[in-house]
């Protein structure tokens, strides 16, 4: 049974938890994708300046090195202690391999006592310790050598994307990848699927996620103060760097980013995401932290290092204030004093959601704190103590440290900002959207994050942009819209309308369809313009801003997540309700394959056109 990987064009979106994979996603194996694979694993790495010179011819001492490397605990092989041959002495850089592979029967030596390590190997020799690799002996196969085990490699699968043929054509570094890449995901003669020996294991879809497995290859983390990179088992110099989706250079590694590193990939990826605040509480407690609760959130430990510092033998406790340095996983590597944390360049931007109060329990006593909490870019829940009694629910606000280390909340500046975004979401009139742009739309002090791909082809104007931020590079690093979406909203059917406004007093109860549910809301005093049908409620469900009518569209058809009517094309919401109307107000929760095998008349509604940022919100069937 075969399993590919996961695209290797969603591997580094993964990696910064900004991208996911659609369902029944056709996937396509290309050679960057093996690369990533046997280097994460270990099998094969390139040379020291990462070329990985795949047109090379393999030799014997090379290709049992793979081997062995491909197998548990392959990596661990030292160089042997005694000579295994009189042509591999134990000082030759194989010989730990060699042996290795001769003691596990994956390989022999000539009858003449020799091993020839420096031998170009072939095909059929590479496939026949492959096939021991997946438990297959001897007794498997049938005939002359070495045709039956260049059949059970062409019926295993294990030639998919080899051009190298002829079983005595001598392997090359590209044909032994594909060879390799292959083994990983047959199955062996257990059952088993091979890399699964090796301590992997398949996603969710059944597939071998790539993502996973560069993952689980990193090594460390270390903040990078001080000598940090004397802390990485290999020179850094000539290393690739990761910075989310993007490809960086050594030299903007910033003091007290976070830093991954994978000595057989020869990469490091970096970490910038950080917390400044007041240390609320350590779990469960001093003695033995796991959690601690900065900015009125909760973080998991990651680190000995970290833990150490948030112990009772450590730096901070309960009442500092620290900057909190995540990993990969959103965990604290490590704490910066607040001092420290300053050069750090803190500067949060978000919305004020909630204003309030809460006690805290210090190591010596219990205190109270105003507070505001706020939705940031980032897309992150964030509380800070409040002094500022000008402050409401809605305002937009910036967080940064100062220079002395004091963390300030003031509002944040209004900048206007008018133009398009592409259509493939990576500028904005005439500026380029950073790789790690961090894009929220609000509303009446609610929030939400959004991606570049959400605005694609939209036409931002004047009061659409709250605020905007650029980065060094002078690309746009930060983004805050002023209800472009129409995300924010509910989308439901309005069943039925009773008006029992007299003379001057209005009265009207609006029974509505959401989803599943079933909404009565009760307005005196506001008839909203809606009718029944498709609406949108914008604000609070129990007295909304307002209830306004969708625009409805004849659906022509339907393709993806694009709906077409007439000549027309508009981008289907991810949370599209679809209904079956049965007459008098009775709408039924339905769903699109359901209504569409039953050739049905849909009709669809949208909030806005696409170029202002629309969807179709609400599919109705007649």
């Amino acid at each position: 049974m075969k399993k590919r990987f996961t695209s290797l064009l969603l591997t580094l979106a993964l990696l910064a938890g900004v991208a996911s994979i659609p369902a029944g996603a056709a996937t396509v194996v290309t050679e960057a994708e093996m690369i990533q694979a046997v280097n994460a694993l270990g099998i094969m790495v390139g040379d020291e300046n990462n070329n990985m010179n795949l047109g090379k011819n393999v030799t014997r001492a090379e290709f049992i090195t793979m081997a062995v490397k491909a197998t548990p605990g392959g990596d661990r092989v030292g160089q042997a202690a005694s000579s295994p041959y009189p042509d591999v002495p134990y000082s030759h850089w194989a010989s730990g391999y060699v042996q290795a592979g001769v003691q596990a029967g994956y390989i022999v030596g000539y009858t003449n006592g020799t091993f020839r390590p420096s031998n170009e190997i072939t095909l059929a020799e590479g496939v026949t310790i492959v096939l021991k690799l997946l438990g297959y002996t001897g007794s498997d196969f049938t005939g002359v050598y070495p045709s039956g085990q260049m059949a059970l490699y062409h019926s295993l699968g294990l030639d998919e994307n080899m051009t190298l043929s002829g079983s005595s054509a001598v392997l090359t570094r590209r044909a032994s990848m594909i060879l390799f890449y292959n083994l990983l995901t047959t199955t062996t003669k257990s059952g088993q699927v091979y890399l699964n020996t090796l301590g992997h294991s398949l996603n969710a879809a059944g597939e071998v996620d790539l993502v996973s497995l560069i993952m689980n290859s990193m090594s460390g983390p270390v903040v990078a103060t001080g000598n940090w990179k004397g802390s990485i088992p290999f020179d850094v110099n000539n290393s690739k760097v990761y910075r989310g989706k993007t490809t960086i250079s050594l030299s903007t590694i910033n003091e007290y980013d976070v830093v991954y590193w994978s000595e057989s990939m020869s990469s490091l990826w970096v970490y910038s995401d950080r917390v400044t605040g007041t240390i609320q509480s350590i779990s469960p407690n001093e003695s033995s932290p796991t959690a601690v609760t900065v900015a009125g959130s909760s973080y998991t430990i990651e680190t000995a290092t970290a833990a150490y510092a948030l112990s009772t033998l450590g730096t901070y406790s309960t009442g500092e204030r620290v900057t909190l340095l995540l990993g990969k996983n959103g965990g604290v590597a490590g704490i910066a004093g607040i001092t420290a944390a300053a050069t750090t360049g803190t500067d949060l931007v978000g919305v004020i959601t909630a204003l309030g109060r809460e006690t805290y329990d210090s190591a010596t006593n219990s205190y109270t704190e105003k507070n505001l909490t706020i939705l940031a870019t980032d897309g992150k829940t964030y509380t800070y103590a409040w002094y500022n009694s000008a402050y409401k629910v809605g305002d937009l606000v910036r967080v940064v440290t100062d220079r002395n280390g004091e963390l300030t909340v003031s509002r944040a500046t209004s900048s206007k900002l008018t133009g398009k975004v592409s259509g493939d979401g990576t500028t904005l009139g005439r500026y380029e959207l950073a790789s790690d742009v961090q894009i929220l739309d609000t509303y009446s002090g609610t929030a939400l994050r959004i991606y570049p791909d959400r605005l694609a082809g939209v036409t931002l104007d004047s009061g659409d942009v709250l605020y905007y931020k650029l980065n060094t590079a002078g690309e746009i690093s930060q983004l805050v819209l002023d209800d472009k979406t129409g995300d924010l909203h509910q989308y439901g059917v309005i069943a039925k309308i009773d008006n029992q406004s007299s003379g001057i007093s209005i009265l009207v109860t609006y029974t509505i369809e959401l989803g599943s549910q079933e909404a009565t809301i009760f307005s005196q005093g506001i008839e909203y313009t809606a009718h029944v049908g498709p609406c949108q409620i914008m604000g609070n469900l129990q007295s909304p801003d307002k209830i306004t009518s969708l625009t409805a569209a004849p659906v022509t058809s339907i393709g993806g997540d694009v709906l077409t009517s007439g000549s027309k094309s508009y981008p289907i919401s991810d949370t599209v309700q679809v209904y079956q109307h049965q007459g008098d107000g009775n709408y039924l929760l339905s769903n699109l394959e359901r209504v569409q095998s039953q050739s049905l008349t849909l009709t669809a509604y949208y909030d806005q056109t696409a170029s202002e940022g629309g969807q179709i919100r609400i599919i109705v069937a007649k």
